[in-house]
């Protein structure tokens, strides 16, 4: 799905990732499930353009829906791995993942959408570690936001310039409802994450499940005022 001439959302069999190109130099953020490595390749030879020239990976949080492709990803060539410093044992697979916080009505969806029948993520490598305030060299300039709550180390990542957001789970757009993701593992701490988001000043947000919010600042906004 084109979003822009430069960002397109790549859809696998689950999860979903996006791709920056600047100039032919492709930024990947996120990758998916562990199987999704042969898809988005697929889709990046759609698109004209090889997997030789995918140049980083940024991973939003660990979960398996969103840095299961990344080991392979990584293979393809010369290739930089970011992701913030909380997250980066765990998707080195040094520690166990910790598990989410789940209400009732959460682990009744989690098991609904299958998500507890998803492969575990390979352990990738992790060759910058992140933390709130940096840098990422795409789009002009990409700034990382911290956003703790759905996981500890969760980020977002602003790409200023552009007015591009691209959130992870912190947002969902559902059904036209944007609202805060879920599964998380502390959604007080999510969802004062999920406020500073919405102060944010951006054009389009890319969230972790579901279309780009257009109009993201009113949108998020005024999700952010309803949320509880």
């Amino acid at each position: 799905m084109e979003i822009r001439r430069e960002l397109h959302l790549l859809r696998p069999a689950f999860g979903q990732a996006y791709l920056w190109n600047d100039a032919g130099a492709l930024t990947l953020i996120d990758t998916g499930i562990a199987t999704s490595g042969d898809e988005i390749a697929e889709a990046i030879g759609r698109l004209g353009l090889r997997t030789d020239a995918v140049r980083q990976v940024v991973l939003t949080h660990y979960h398996e829906d969103h840095c299961g492709g990344a080991a392979a990803i990584a293979a393809w060539g010369d290739v930089t791995v970011l992701a913030h410093r909380v997250e980066a044992p765990v998707i080195r697979g040094e520690v166990p993942a910790p598990p989410p916080d789940f209400t009732d009505e959460e682990r009744a969806l989690h098991r609904s959408l299958g998500a507890h029948l998803l492969p575990p993520a390979p352990p990738c490598r992790v060759d910058r570690e992140l933390e709130d305030g940096d840098l990422i060299g795409f789009g002009g300039g990409a700034r990382v936001i911290a956003t703790p709550g759905h996981t500890a180390g969760s980020i977002a990542v602003h790409v200023t310039g552009a007015g591009v957001l691209f959130t992870g789970d912190t947002v969902a757009h559902v059904n036209g409802q944007v609202m805060p993701g879920v599964f998380n593992m502390d959604r007080d701490e999510m969802l004062r994450s999920f406020r500073r988001l919405a102060e944010l000043d951006m054009e389009v947000a890319c969230v972790g499940h579901g279309d780009p919010v257009m109009d993201a600042r009113t949108a998020l906004r005024a999700a952010a005022a309803s949320a509880s």
